[in-house]
């Protein structure tokens, strides 16, 4: 005999009959359904009202809503949606205020827009983690902090692909590039780094995100072949963490300027958009005053830094205690008859090695920690990510 199916309706069903039978005792029914007496008497007044087969739960959404948008309020702000398809509910409300009032709050802004299909989720990309470098490094004087990027990317009249590499000085917000490479790999950037050098110096560090060439997922501490040269340089390391461009806000809003004025205004070829690019660049740094240096230009802050980049082949010293070995192209090294696989990012370069102990020795290149060797299992393992805490950079 198969076990009765109970739900919610059939015990209040039950509840209810039990409580209209003569001479029933109520408390003692409420106490062995496990319910209030209020409970009670509410479930045996809407079956004498509505009968036992409405015993299911009501809609408690309010029969009357005084302050719910009205139909005019609602097509009025889908217009304007429809207007301005790339603004937001803020940016939405605020043009509404400028003609009607009252003024619904941004939430049902949001909720009016969202159920009219108006406004798309926001898809959270999702990064492999690595050994994210981060200094926090605030800049407090000239070539103390450079930042760097790719603007998006656009076609000429022509077809062909334009995406600029823009580097700025973060002090004085002087744009120190804004060139269309040929190829965006690692070869054409440090290319147009070893100008930068030779022209403005060395600066302390170099801001970038987590992209190539300026980063890589499967090397230690994401260093890439050019991020490995910088390093060589004596140049720190800063990166943004993974899908977070607020980190390099102000870089950003660069590119906002670019897209403003540049991309949105197609040159006939590359020589011409990189032609525009230059004359936008002259007059960002000469002419264009800036809020957030009073007023002025960023010329008149800038100065070339006294670090200059060295003439001849850069040699990494370790010093005693240290076992200098040099990276083979296919990215590995070799220590006692065993080879072990760091990472070709380093091919060339020379890292330290370090005994920690008679099993274990440390892998450093120049001031950073890459991992351990273990001798018994011949394996090369990797540092464990810690972003550095947030340093001031002396004047």
């Amino acid at each position: 005999m198969p076990w009765p199916i109970l739900n919610v309706n059939t015990i209040r069903r039950e509840f209810v009959t039990k409580a209209l039978m003569k001479g029933a005792s109520f408390s003692a029914l409420c106490r062995e359904h496990g319910i209030s007496r209020k409970t009670g008497y509410k479930w045996r007044q809407r079956a004498l009202a509505d009968g036992l087969s409405r015993l299911a739960e009501h809609s408690r959404r309010p029969k009357a809503s005084p302050r719910q948008l009205d139909e005019v309020t609602v097509c009025t702000l889908i217009r304007f949606k429809l207007r301005h398809p790339a603004w937001g509910p803020k940016k939405i409300r605020q043009l509404y205020a400028r003609q009607f009032q009252p003024v619904p709050s941004l939430s049902s802004c949001q909720r009016v827009l969202t159920k009219a299909g108006l406004v798309l989720a926001r898809r959270r990309r999702t990064k492999p983690v690595i050994g994210r470098i981060s200094l926090g490094a605030v800049a407090r004087a000239p070539n103390e902090v450079w930042t760097v990027d790719f603007k998006g990317w656009w076609r000429t009249a022509d077809g062909q692909r334009c995406e600029p590499l823009t580097v700025r000085d973060a002090f004085s917000r002087y744009v120190l590039a804004a060139r269309t490479l040929v190829q965006a790999n690692t070869a054409g950037v440090r290319a147009e780094f070893e100008r930068l050098f030779q022209t403005y110096g060395l600066p302390q560090v170099i801001k970038s995100d987590n992209g190539a060439p300026f980063a890589t997922t499967t090397a230690p501490l994401g260093l890439s072949r050019l991020s490995a040269w910088w390093l060589a340089l004596g140049i720190e390391l800063d990166r943004s963490r993974p899908a977070h461009p607020q980190d390099n806000g102000a870089h950003e809003r660069l590119h906002r300027d670019i897209a403003v004025e540049l991309s949105r205004h197609v040159q006939s070829d590359l020589t011409a958009q990189q032609a525009a690019l230059d004359l936008w660049r002259q007059e960002f740094n000469q002419e264009r005053p800036h809020e957030a240096l009073g007023g002025r230009c960023p010329v008149e802050f800038y100065r070339p830094s006294p670090r200059r980049l060295p003439a001849g082949p850069v040699l990494l010293d370790y010093g005693p205690g240290f076992y200098p070995r040099k990276i083979n192209p296919n990215g590995t090294l070799k220590w006692q008859n065993h080879c072990f696989l760091v990472s070709t990012a380093l091919a060339g370069w020379h890292v330290g090695l370090r005994y920690l102990n008679h099993d274990c020795l440390e892998v450093w290149f120049n001031h950073l920690l890459l991992g351990q060797l273990e001798l018994s299992s011949a394996r090369f393992l990797r540092a464990a990510s810690r972003p550095q805490e947030a340093v001031n950079l002396p004047a």
